[in-house]
């Protein structure tokens, strides 16, 4: 038995990517099946979301043993991270959609809680925000 997958992954998505494959062997095609589900179930992430799945079975000609193969493409959430463990380009990917969500309006910002939030001086968001906007007139032009 072949088998080959191909994915389009969305690297922009906030989310972990995965695929987990399993093959179990059965009494019967359910029984096959129902193993290799129940293992896959196991080893997902929690709270994860099955973007996609496909199940098959074969059997051996000469044992006539039965297998289940099994496979799932999954989207979980991203664990939690603290602002001040966020690198420099996260933290501006981050201002920047804050921006875009206000429209490009830095005095929407109140700056020193934001330093304070990500543990960095108030010049260094001035000049994320500087950089940020100095990227959008380029993208404009």
């Amino acid at each position: 038995m072949n088998l080959t997958v191909t994915l389009l992954l969305d690297p922009q998505g906030n989310a972990r990517k995965g695929v987990l494959a399993d093959y179990s062997p059965g009494k019967h095609k359910e029984d096959a099946i129902q193993k290799a589900l129940e293992k896959l179930n196991r080893a997902l992430p929690r709270d994860a979301k099955i973007v996609d799945f496909e199940v098959g079975t074969y059997t051996t000609p000469v044992t006539r043993r039965t297998y289940a193969v099994a496979v799932l493409v999954y989207n979980a959430p991203l664990e939690p991270k603290a602002f001040d463990e966020y690198t420099i380009k996260e933290r501006r990917e981050l201002l920047a959609k804050v921006l875009r969500d206000f429209n490009y309006n830095p005095k929407v910002l109140n700056i020193s809680e934001i330093a304070r939030m990500f543990g960095v001086s108030r010049d260094s968001i001035y000049y994320d925000i500087e950089q940020i906007l100095k990227e959008r007139k380029g993208i404009n032009r």
